[in-house]
């Protein structure tokens, strides 16, 4: 229809030429003519052409939108429609990485849930047991006791994973915006203590801390609190009763050092390259927690610009050896 339109108004300009070039000469009108069915021609060729790229344009976005990655704009890169196909250009780009990352997003999920509910399964079983005898009847107020105590010891454990875990997810999503204040070691340290004095001292163990004058480093307390306490946690779990846990903590030119070190019976040398993995449970070592304490401390210190390592110390134990490095006007 469009088509038919175009002749229409070119045959009435045609016309418009011609006929008052009958009033000079025939041959005048005549060159008029010709020189109007060229252009036509001419013009046609050309929207004919055009027409065609936008149309092969068209069908690159189809193909675009049905996830077609080998699509090329090589071929409109001259011309009207180059600066068109190159903001197309951009926005494919842009959908490709959209759809990975989505991708990603959706196997951290799926891989997070399968995580949770393997790590679940075992203290969720052990629940069941336990509720199943306490339904049963000739329990000792003593025996009554010692259940509802593992109850929960083994609720408090769930929750604590269930939160590491939450936590952990939103830092490795880059939801998680951190604090950067001034943090004095003495604090943190004394913070962290706390929290983990009771467990300390059901199990025997001594907590001892050794701070060389005023050590500062920057970071979000709330966060380093936590990454200490799980590494506290670990090294009061891998301490016999009478032995100790001793965190020590100095600044230099360079960063401000927090090391936590037990004397408990160390790590395997092939397991420190791996304990900071999420859910990595091998050895006698490894398999006596969830594989996820490590695992946040590490993501949480890493997060905030430092460094955690694991070495095995003489003559018996380990350290974990924390650095958070300064920067300028720190």
């Amino acid at each position: 229809m469009r088509a038919k339109k175009r002749r229409l108004i070119h045959m009435i300009l045609t016309a418009a030429l011609v006929v008052p070039c009958l009033f000079f000469s025939i041959p005048c009108a005549v060159t008029a003519a010709a020189a109007s069915a060229v252009f036509l021609v001419f013009y046609e060729m050309l929207f004919s052409q055009r027409r065609s790229m936008v149309m092969n344009l068209c069908d690159d976005i189809d193909r675009i939108l049905l996830r077609d990655d080998l699509i090329s704009f090589d071929e409109y890169k001259e011309g009207e429609l180059s600066v068109l196909s190159a903001e197309i250009h951009k926005m494919t780009i842009r959908l490709r990485e959209q759809n990975a990352e989505l991708q990603n997003e959706k196997q951290f999920a799926k891989e997070a849930l399968e995580d949770i509910s393997h790590q679940l399964r075992t203290p969720l079983t052990s629940v069941m047991m336990i509720l199943g005898l306490m339904n049963g009847s000739g329990l000792t107020e003593k025996e009554r006791t010692e259940y509802m105590r593992d109850l929960y010891e083994l609720l408090a454990r769930m929750k604590w994973l269930i939160e590491t875990m939450l936590s952990l997810s939103r830092i490795e999503a880059d939801a998680v915006r951190f604090a950067k204040n001034p943090i004095h070691c003495r604090e943190l340290i004394a913070q962290s203590v706390e929290t983990v004095l009771v467990t300390a001292e059901l199990k025997g163990v001594e907590i001892r801390t050794v701070i060389d004058g005023d050590p500062v480093l920057t970071g979000d307390i709330h966060y380093t609190s936590e990454a200490i306490v799980n590494l506290l946690k670990n090294a009061i779990e891998h301490t016999p009763s009478g032995g100790a846990v001793t965190v020590t903590a100095k600044g230099g030119s360079l960063s401000t050092e927090i090391t936590i070190t037990d004397t408990g019976e160390g790590i395997p040398e092939t397991e420190l390259p791996h304990i900071f993995e999420r859910f990595y449970r091998s050895s006698e070592y490894t398999k006596k927690g969830f594989g996820i304490g490590l695992a946040f401390a590490k993501k949480v210190i890493t997060a905030q610009d430092g460094s955690l390592k694991a070495v095995n110390v003489k003559p018996q134990g380990a350290s974990f050896v924390i650095r958070f490095y300064r920067t300028a006007g720190s």
